[in-house]
C-alpha cells in the first residue's frame, strides 16, 4: 500500500520526471535519503516499473498504430509465439486476452503498406491460426497511470 509521501513523490515524478532525488527532496520537504529509500522500495515492489523515457513511435517515423487480435494453437503455449513476436521491432506490446482471440498485439508501422509487411511478419508463425487487425485513427487518451495514483489516496465513493 502507498502512503501519502509515496503518492506525493510519484505524482511529482509524473509531473517532472527529470527532477532527481535532490530536487524531489527539496520540493517535498524531506531528506534526500528519505526520497532515495522510498524510490528504492517502490522499484523493488514493482510500483516504479521503469525510469526509461517515454518514446513516441510517430516521432521515430512510425505514425501508424494498429492492434492485431491473434488466435493461436494454444497446445504449444505462449513462449514460442512471444519469442517470434518479440523479434519484430514494430511489435510494441503483447497481452493475453479472453474472448474470440488469444493475444492482443499493438504494432506500429511507417505507413499502410509497411503495416501490411508487419502483419505478414506477425502471422508468419505457424502457431497463428487466425488474425484480425484494426488501425488506430487517433489517440484520444494516451497510456496513463496518474489518475489511478490520484484515486489511490482518495476516499472511495459508493454508488
Amino acid at each position: 500500500m502507498l502512503d501519502d509521501l509515496d503518492r506525493r513523490l510519484l505524482l511529482l515524478l509524473d509531473e517532472d520526471p527529470a527532477i532527481g532525488v535532490l530536487g524531489a527532496s527539496r520540493r517535498l520537504g524531506v531528506a534526500r535519503g528519505t526520497v532515495q529509500s522510498r524510490l528504492d522500495r517502490l522499484r523493488e515492489r514493482g510500483v516504479i516499473a521503469s525510469t526509461a523515457p517515454t518514446l513516441s513511435p510517430a516521432a521515430l517515423g512510425y505514425p501508424v498504430t494498429a492492434f492485431c487480435t491473434l488466435s493461436i494453437a494454444q497446445r504449444n503455449g505462449h513462449r514460442r509465439i512471444v519469442e517470434h513476436l518479440r523479434a519484430i521491432p514494430e511489435v510494441l506490446e503483447i497481452q493475453t486476452i479472453t474472448g474470440d482471440g488469444d493475444l492482443f498485439v499493438r504494432v506500429v508501422a511507417r505507413d499502410n503498406a509497411d503495416l501490411q509487411r508487419v502483419i505478414d511478419l506477425v502471422v508468419e508463425d505457424a502457431q497463428v491460426t487466425r488474425s484480425s487487425t484494426v488501425i488506430a485513427l487517433a489517440e484520444l487518451l494516451p497510456h496513463r497511470t496518474r489518475a489511478l495514483l490520484e484515486a489511490t489516496g482518495a476516499p472511495r465513493v459508493s454508488r
